[in-house]
């Protein structure tokens, strides 16, 4: 920016830039940035030592407002001011319960801490690292040190966090989308084979609600999901059923008071707790909402299954409580996600197969339908998928198909000849191609 002197009796044009030294011995600039709420003109303003500096001042605003990425005029939030904000104004309307928890555990506990100082403005990814640094040599509650899952939460809620901040004018970019997150170790995860699975099902025969794993091992439900099934959403004609709802886990809240506390830490044990425990929610996601042919085995199975809860509903009497549960208690209540975790757990022994996850079984029914050949358009349908890209994450390379490979393989280049001529092609001789 060159200054010049006008001409005798002009004007700069209405918007331009200014720069002049003031009478306390600073350089000032001002720009104009745009239009206020009001219809009066955005006009900021710079003050620097020297005038190369002011210079450089306005030259950054103007290309900030020629690339249309202005934030907001007046003052700008603190980074503890907007998260605050946030959370309690912008996600808790409009996220789940427990989503909402683990925002406000990584607001509370570990951003505003640790970088809350600072203005929302002035933020940079080099300040998010230091912090995840910082995190990652922190002990939590039970005085162990942070898992990189927990840092990575927190790196997750600051990136939502300040998108929102930048969709609504507060920043122009987000150092959230720059900083760079500790990595999170990748697990093994061994989907069961053929024969593990085969123990589980046989075993799955002499128990109480076994079609519920039975499920969860061939067609993939999610815990929550299969949790979640109502016999209306089971049409034995169409034999289809219809995943609509997930039955998660929900904290309870305190209902005594702070001038009649009840004394106990944890809001489970409270006399007056409220709010918590196993609740159905909508599926998070469209993909999710979907509907699911039943193999006929399985539809036998869930028939019998109706019929042994018949029963247990006629012995239970006026304590049975109908809430139209596929899986329900024996008073038929909803099965709270914990127990449904035990009797997992207690399964696995019974069938005599090593100890795994829950979720593993739906690894495995996504390998099974690698196994089986299902283009993944169809895979993603069944397992309520939104990206095709799940697939590498959850469908695994089993050593019974590196095997089934192996020989097509072995079958295509070495194919046996039953000619006798001794021709090149003939068994153990490669195949031209």
């Amino acid at each position: 920016m060159t200054r010049r002197k006008r001409p005798e009796g002009s004007r700069r044009p209405n918007g331009a830039s200014s720069i002049y030294l003031g009478s306390d011995g600073n350089w000032h600039g001002w720009v104009t940035m745009g239009v206020r709420d009001d219809g009066s003109p955005d006009r900021r303003h710079v003050k620097r030592k020297d005038e190369a500096a002011v210079i450089d001042a306005v030259r950054e605003l103007e290309k900030q407002r020629d690339a249309g990425k202005v934030r907001k005029p007046g003052r700008a939030w603190t980074v503890e001011k907007w998260l605050t904000h946030w959370v309690e104004n912008i996600a808790a309307p409009s996220v789940r319960r427990n989503t909402l928890v683990g925002y406000r555990a990584a607001v509370y506990g570990h951003l505003i801490p640790g970088i809350g100082k600072h203005r929302i403005d002035k933020l940079q990814p080099e300040h998010l690292e230091t912090l995840y640094r910082n995190l990652a040599s922190k002990k939590g509650k039970h005085g162990k040190v942070l898992r990189p899952a927990t840092i990575h939460q927190a790196h997750r809620t600051v990136r939502t966090a300040l998108g929102e901040a930048v969709r609504r004018g507060h920043i122009t970019s987000n150092p959230a989308q720059i900083a760079r997150p500790p990595r999170i170790p990748e697990e093994e995860i061994i989907p069961f084979t053929k024969e593990e699975a085969a123990r589980i099902l046989r075993a799955c025969q002499h128990r109480r609600n076994g079609v519920r794993f039975v499920i969860a091992l061939t067609l993939g439900l999610r815990k929550g999901e299969a949790l979640g099934l109502q016999w209306r959403d089971v049409d034995f004609a169409a034999r289809t059923l219809s995943v609509r709802r997930s039955l998660q886990p929900v904290k309870w809240q305190h209902g005594c008071t702070p001038e009649n506390p009840c004394g106990r830490r944890h809001a489970g044990h409270c006399p007056d707790r409220h709010g918590g425990g196993a609740i159905a929610q909508e599926v998070k996601s469209r993909a999710g909402r979907r509907v699911v042919a039943i193999p006929v085995p399985i539809l036998e199975a869930l028939r019998q299954h109706q019929r042994d809860q018949l029963q247990e509903r006629e012995q239970a009497g006026n304590l049975w409580q109908d809430e139209g549960w596929v899986f329900a208690s024996p008073i038929g209540k909803a099965v709270h996600p914990r127990t449904d975790h035990d009797e997992w757990k207690d399964l696995l022994k019974a069938a005599k197969v090593r100890n795994a996850r829950l979720h593993d079984a739906r690894h495995t029914a996504a390998t099974m339908l690698l196994v089986l050949g299902v283009p993944g358009r169809a895979v993603m349908e069944v397992m309520g998928w939104s990206h095709v890209g799940m697939t590498s994450r959850y469908q695994h390379m089993t050593s019974e198909l590196m095997t089934s490979i192996a020989d097509q393989i072995g079958g295509f280049f070495w194919a046996e000849d039953d000619q006798d001529d001794g021709d090149e092609g003939s068994a153990g001789q490669p195949v031209a191609v």
